[in-house]
C-alpha cells in the first residue's frame, strides 16, 4: 500500500532553504523553492539552493511532480525558483496575488518564466489524482502571506510556514480564521508550524505599531529621510509613504528589488502611493534634501547594495549627508551581523544620524508569531501529529516544552525528523522510514553546483594563510634548483623573508633528491606540497596554500 512521504529538502533545522515534498505513490507535490544565506566558511559563495537530486531520481524512476505551492514572496521561500526550475520539467504553479508578482520577477531574471495559478484566499484548488489544497489567509511581514491545507489520502497536512497572528495587519487582512476552523473540523492528521520566535513569551506586535515610530522619527528630520528594509516589507513601505505625504516629503525608491517588488505592489493595488509623491531617483539633485524621502534597498549591509554604495560615497545619484537621518527598520539576520552593524559603524563616524532597533525597538516589529501565538494557532487546527518548521533546531526543541506539551501532546505526536530523514505516514500513524543524504548547492556568480568542499578548502586557507607558488624549471629531465622561482600572495613579503626562502629550497632540493626518478610528476607535486605544508607549519604555525608548476626549458 502506498505511503504519504514527506521530505524537507530545507528549512528543517534551518530557517531558509525552504523546499518540501510531498509524495504519494507516483506523484510528488512540491511547497516553497527557497534560498539560504552562506555563512563564513563559504567565502565567495552568493546563495545556497536546495538539493534536488531526490526529486530528480524520483523522476528517473517515472514519478511526476503535479505541482509547486508558494507560501509567500520571501527569498527564502521562492528565491531558487529561477535555479532549480530549468533543472525540473514543467508543472503548475499557485500562489497568492502578491507572490506570484514577485516569483515572476525572480524567474524573468534566468528566463526561467512559468504560469501561476492565483489563489485567492480560502479558494481550494483540486491539484492531481491525490493531491487538492485550500489557500488560508494568514498574516507575516510580505502581504497575502498564506497557509495551506494539503489534502491527501492518508488525511490532511496543514503547511503552516512562516507567520504571525497581528491583530491589527496595516491592510486590514486578518487570519482566515473561519476557513482554519472549517480545515480543523475535518480532522487533520499533521500541521507543520512555524517556529523560530518560540523562545518569546510575548505576543509579537502589530505591524501598524511601526507606523506612528516613523512619522515621529520623519517629522523633526532637517535633511533627507532615508529609510532601508526588506524590499518585500510592503506594509512598512505603504506606513513609509504615509508618513512622507503627510509630512510633504517626496517619494524615491532605490534599488533594483525595491523598485521591483514596488511596482508589482502598487499594479496589484498592495500599495497605494498618490499621484504625483513619487519622484525618479535620478531627480534627486532637483529638490532640497528636506523634501525627501528615500527608500533604499541594503537594510542587511550587503556588499554593493544600493545603500552601501551610498555609505561609502559611490552611489551616483544620493549622498549622504550629516543633516540626514537613515533608518534601519530591520534587524540583522542571524550570521549577518558584522555587514549590518559595518553599515551603521560607517555613517556614525560620519557623523550621521543613525536609528535602528538597538536604540528605537518599535521601528522594527518581526513577522514572526512568539510562543502564545504559536500555541493559540495549534490548539485552533488541534492536529494528530504536529511538526515545528522554520527555525534552527533549538527552537524546535523548545517548541515541545514552551507550545505543544502544555496542550498535552507527547513526544512522540511532536515531529523532529532530522535533515534528510523522511517521514512517511500510514492508517494514522508517522514514521521515519528512510534516511537520504542531502547536501545543498552553493551559487557562485553564474557557477551553480560547481564550488564543492574541496574549493572552499582552498578558499579558506588562501584567505587564512595565504599561498605560495614554486616554480620549478626542467631541461631535459633535470630540475634546475638554482633557477627555482617562489612567489607569495598574502603569506609573507618575500624580500624580506631570507630564513623562509632558504628553508624552501632546501625542503625541496631534498625531497628532489630522494625522489629522484621514481615518482611521476603529479606524485611528486603532492609530495613537494605535503612535505613544505606540514614543515611550514612547525616552523611558523601557518598552513599556506602550496602550488608547484613545472615549466620545461
Amino acid at each position: 500500500m502506498p505511503e504519504l512521504r514527506l521530505i524537507s529538502l530545507g528549512g528543517m533545522g534551518n530557517v531558509t532553504q525552504n523546499m518540501y515534498v510531498y509524495e504519494y505513490d507516483n506523484e510528488m507535490l512540491l511547497v516553497d523553492c527557497g534560498i539560504g544565506f552562506p555563512d563564513l566558511h563559504m567565502p565567495g559563495v552568493d546563495v545556497l539552493i536546495p538539493d534536488i537530486s531526490y526529486i530528480q531520481d524520483k523522476l528517473s524512476e517515472g514519478k511526476k511532480i503535479v505541482g509547486m505551492i508558494l507560501t509567500h514572496g520571501h527569498d527564502d521561500h521562492i528565491g531558487a525558483l529561477p535555479y532549480l526550475l530549468p533543472d525540473l520539467p514543467k508543472f503548475p504553479l499557485f500562489a497568492s496575488p502578491l507572490t506570484a508578482g514577485f516569483a515572476r520577477n525572480r524567474m524573468r531574471e534566468t528566463g526561467a518564466d512559468r504560469s501561476i495559478q492565483v489563489l485567492a484566499s480560502g479558494e481550494k484548488v483540486e491539484i492531481s489524482q491525490y493531491f487538492s489544497a485550500e489557500s488560508l489567509a494568514m498574516t507575516h511581514s510580505v502581504p497575502d502571506t498564506r497557509h495551506y491545507a494539503i489534502f491527501t489520502p492518508e488525511g490532511i497536512i496543514y503547511h503552516g510556514s512562516d507567520f504571525k497572528l497581528d491583530q491589527a495587519p496595516v491592510d486590514g487582512v486578518l487570519p482566515d480564521y473561519d476557513n482554519i476552523e472549517a480545515v480543523a473540523r475535518q480532522e487533520v492528521l499533521c500541521m507543520l508550524i512555524d517556529s523560530l520566535r518560540v523562545e518569546r513569551d510575548n505576543w509579537t506586535k502589530s505591524e501598524s505599531l511601526v507606523g506612528p515610530v516613523i512619522d515621529r522619527l520623519m517629522s523633526d528630520t532637517r535633511g533627507m529621510f532615508i529609510m532601508t528594509l526588506m524590499s518585500s516589507h510592503i506594509h512598512r513601505i505603504q506606513q513609509t509613504v504615509d508618513a512622507a505625504i503627510k509630512h510633504h516629503r517626496k517619494i524615491v525608491f532605490i534599488g533594483r528589488s525595491v523598485e521591483q517588488n514596488v511596482d508589482v505592489a502598487i499594479e496589484l493595488g498592495k500599495l497605494s502611493i498618490p499621484k504625483g509623491s513619487m519622484l525618479d531617483k535620478r531627480e534627486i539633485n532637483d529638490h532640497k534634501d528636506s523634501s525627501l524621502c528615500i527608500i533604499i534597498a541594503g537594510s542587511q549591509g550587503q556588499e554593493g547594495s544600493s545603500l552601501m554604495r551610498a555609505v561609502y560615497g559611490e552611489h551616483p545619484v544620493l549622498q549622504i549627508r550629516s543633516q540626514d537621518k537613515v533608518v534601519f527598520s530591520a534587524d540583522a539576520i542571524p550570521g549577518n551581523e558584522i555587514n549590518y552593524y559595518g553599515a551603521i559603524d560607517e555613517l556614525c563616524r560620519n557623523d550621521v544620524q543613525v536609528i535602528y532597533p538597538d536604540v528605537e525597538p518599535d521601528i522594527h516589529q518581526s513577522g514572526h508569531a512568539s510562543a502564545p501565538e504559536q500555541q493559540e494557532l495549534l490548539d485552533l487546527v488541534r492536529p494528530d501529529y504536529v511538526m515545528p518548521i522554520g527555525g534552527a533546531d533549538r527552537h524546535r526543541t523548545k517548541f515541545f516544552e514552551k507550545v505543544a506539551r502544555p496542550l498535552n501532546y507527547d513526544k512522540a505526536h511532536v515531529l523532529r525528523p532530522a535533515m534528510g530523514e523522511v517521514l512517511s505516514f500510514s492508517q494514522g500513524k508517522a514514521r521515519v522510514s528512510e534516511t537520504i543524504n542531502l547536501a545543498p548547492r552553493l551559487v557562485d556568480g553564474l557557477g551553480v553546483g560547481d564550488v564543492g568542499p574541496m574549493v572552499l578548502s582552498d578558499r579558506r586557507a588562501l584567505s587564512q594563510s595565504g599561498m605560495i607558488v614554486l616554480v620549478l624549471p626542467r631541461h631535459r629531465g633535470e630540475f634546475d634548483l638554482h633557477q627555482l622561482q617562489i612567489v607569495s600572495r598574502g603569506f609573507v613579503f618575500m624580500k624580506e623573508a631570507d630564513e623562509v626562502i632558504s628553508f624552501i629550497k632546501q625542503t625541496v632540493a631534498e625531497t628532489i633528491a630522494e625522489a629522484g626518478q621514481k615518482m611521476k610528476d603529479e606524485e611528486l607535486k603532492r609530495t613537494l606540497e605535503r612535505r613544505l605544508s606540514r614543515k611550514l607549519y612547525k616552523v611558523i604555525q601557518r598552513e599556506p596554500m602550496i602550488t608547484v608548476v613545472f615549466v620545461e626549458t
